[in-house]
This record gives structure tokens, sequence and C-alpha cells, in this order.
């Protein structure tokens, strides 16, 4: 055995997926506690609302899996919803398209460096966790919103 692993050595693909869908569970249930008139308009200290952070990592889900399994890293843009049940249904089909999209990357594009949406040089691996990790950063946002506005939010641990 090698002191060097790869990530099939630590983690499948499979698992990895479904630990960022367990995220993704988890930040819809955070937007469904929103109440619908504070979704887009709420936010504290000159941030955005989650809404609009939520249209980020929606931005984000399906164009990342494409770009680490092609290299061709396009940018996604969903408009803004009208409604809290519009935004639920483009999360809802980017959950669809990850589960479709993501078995698709070869094994060895993990561990490819790519210049990510032109901006950021690293591993498949890496940009993955990027998104994961952006969106549990913003969930946490959402978090503070709820709580400022008198409102428990999800247990993080139930994803």
């Amino acid at each position: 055995m090698t002191s060097e692993m790869t990530v099939t050595n630590v983690i499948t693909a499979e698992v990895l997926l479904e630990n960022w869908q367990g995220h993704r569970r988890l930040t819809r249930k955070t937007i469904e506690a929103f109440p619908e008139d504070k979704l887009f308009e709420f936010s504290l200290g000159g941030m955005r609302s989650f809404g609009q952070m939520a249209l980020e990592i929606i931005g984000m889900a399906v164009p990342t899996v494409e770009g680490v399994a092609t290299g061709k890293w396009a940018s996604f843009h969903a408009g803004k919803p009208a409604s809290k049940s519009e935004l639920l249904e483009l999360w809802d089909a980017q959950t669809v398209g990850l589960n479709e999209k993501f078995p698709t990357i070869p094994e060895e594009r993990f561990q490819a460096v790519d210049k990510a949406f032109g901006q950021w040089e690293m591993s498949g691996l890496a940009v993955i966790q990027y998104a994961i990790d952006n969106e549990i950063h913003h969930r946490g946002e959402g978090y503070v919103y709820l709580r400022a506005l008198g409102i428990e939010p999800p247990h993080f641990w139930e994803r």
C-alpha cells in the first residue's frame, strides 16, 4: 500500500453525491422555512437575501458537475423566480440533474486540474467540495436570517 491515496480509496463517487444531496435536502428545508415575503426581501448587514443565495447555489450545482465531467465550464442563470414555490421547482430540477449527471464523471476527472468557471485552478474533487462548502456557508447565513425572524431553523444534522 502506498502513502498516496485517490478519492476512491477514501470515498466513492456515490457516497460523495449522497453527502452533497444530504446537504441539498437540508438547504431545501431551509428555503421552505422562510416566509414567502421574506425569502427574497429580508437581509442583514447588507448581505443578499437567502433567496438570492439559493439562486447562486442552484447556479453552481449542475454546471459544476458538468464542468468536472467534461472540462467545459458553462455558467447557469435561472433568472429570478416570482415565488418560493418557483424557487423550489428550480431547486428540485437541479437535484434531478445532479443525480443524472454525477455518474457521468469519469473517475480520472476527480483528480484532473481545470480552471473552473475561468476562476479557480483546482481538481474536480476540490471544485465539488467548494460547491458543497459554498452551500453550507450560505445555509448558515440563512439560519442567522431565520433566527433573526424568530423562526427555528431545521436541525443541521437532519440531512
